[in-house]
């Protein structure tokens, strides 16, 4: 018998944007696929009555994890192990697709991560390969991205809950192929055009489809061949930018920006700050690059700019910074930090809306012994591309994406906190 690879689309999308709208078009426009479809609750979908079996209910088997729909097609929630449901699904050799709606509070990479990772080991279960993660699609509700992010200016709005809606919708666009950027008539040409320039430098890479009520074209979410995770791991956009501010600087001031995955070479090495910090206490070479169209406003007012610096933050400006002032003209700020008081320890910043988050990523290279740092170089010759001769690899590099900013303004109270 000839195997059969079953492709596999993800929606994604925050409450209310309008996946289950989507999901349910596609459903009735297959174009021939036979599509099982996995949900979280099965109480959030709703599908269209048309698409339920005569009579008009739904008819629940399996205690009430699989709905049968009267086109051939199911239905399965969530609730259980997510490479089990999909294995289940493959093993019946009944449908041709499967389509995952992640609950509208769901981050795509980990389910992203799933998928791949079950495509590519199979054979545990006995069995050949037979699924591919093909797209992933975020649904964008154009009002709530006009509004909430509104340009900025609503980007830390006091009545936001905790749960920090933006970042999670920051997330949801940074890391998919197909954006359905849903319920455009909702808004005016004006916020549409600066709700997709945000789209835009958050995620450059991504095809940005309007429409109303989710209507597209199957084609364009089905059966596309699309997916990459190396690319799209990579593509979001201030990912590009530290990755084009590279390019254009030169050697000296590249972002080290493997170093999420790589320090895990050197973690074990002991900290030695009195000596760094008595070495280097009269380093003070830094550097702010925002070399995208400098001087020339881009439309809608929309940009990003790179901040880069050889010296290190002082912590507690750093937090007084970030509590009180830290402006509310960006949209998305990310990238490495590096402290006074933890000179060996390299921190992911990541920021969206109300939401900060500091993370240890691992020890700078500089900090390694000789002898290690020696392995590390033959094992990865471009380790040093970056170095400084004096501080080695220790860098502060941040990515700003915004409407409206002050750049000089924000370049200065950075400076101003070490």
């Amino acid at each position: 018998m000839e195997n059969k690879i079953t492709p596999i689309t993800l929606l994604t999308g925050y409450l209310g944007a309008g996946k289950t709208t989507l999901m349910n078009h596609v459903l009735t426009n297959q174009e021939g696929y036979k599509v099982a479809v996995i949900v979280n609750d099965i109480g959030e979908v709703n599908i269209d009555a048309k698409l339920i079996a005569d009579g008009g209910f739904i008819q629940e088997k399996d205690d009430g994890k699989v709905v049968p729909l009267s086109n051939g097609c199911i239905c399965c929630t969530l609730k259980e192990d997510l490479m089990q449901q999909i294995v289940d699904i493959l093993k019946t050799r009944q449908f041709d697709y499967i389509m995952i709606e992640a609950s509208g509070i769901c981050e795509p990479l980990p389910i992203a991560q799933t998928i791949t990772v079950l495509a590519n080991s199979l054979e545990q279960y006995g069995l050949p390969k037979m699924c591919r993660l093909d797209n992933v699609v975020t649904v964008v509700d154009s009002m709530r991205l006009a509004t909430e992010f509104g340009c900025g200016e609503d980007l830390v709005k006091d009545d936001i809950d905790e749960e920090d809606i933006e970042n999670l919708i920051i997330e949801q666009i940074e890391f998919c192929n197909v954006i359905v950027l849903n319920k455009v008539d909702d808004v005016t040409e004006e916020q549409l055009n600066t709700v997709k320039a945000v789209i835009k430098k958050l995620q450059p890479n991504a095809k940005i489809i309007e429409t109303n009520y989710a209507k597209v074209d199957v084609k364009e979410i089905m059966d596309t061949n699309n997916f990459d995770f190396e690319k799209i791991t990579s593509s979001a956009g201030w990912i590009q930018e530290l990755e084009s501010d590279d390019n254009e600087e030169g050697h000296e001031h590249d972002e080290e920006h493997e170093h999420e995955e790589g320090h895990e070479h050197h973690e074990e090495h002991e900290h030695h700050n009195e000596e760094h910090e008595e070495h280097h206490s009269h380093h003070e070479h830094h550097h702010h690059e925002h070399h995208h169209d400098e001087g020339e406003a881009e439309e809608y007012g929309i940009s990003t700019f790179v901040y880069a610096s050889r010296k290190p933050f002082d912590v507690a400006k750093f937090e007084k910074y970030i509590n009180e002032s830290f402006p509310k003209s960006v949209i998305r700020c990310k990238g490495l930090v590096w402290f006074k008081s933890d000179y060996d320890m390299s921190y992911l910043f990541e920021q969206a809306g109300k939401q900060f988050k500091l993370s240890e990523t691992g020890y700078w290279l500089a900090s390694a012994p000789k002898e290690d740092l020696e392995e590390i170089v033959k094992n990865e010759p471009d380790a040093l591309k970056d170095w400084d001769d004096e501080v080695g690899d220790r860098m502060i590099k941040l990515v700003f994406i915004g409407r409206n900013m002050d750049k000089e303004q924000i370049i200065n109270d950075l400076d101003n906190l070490k």
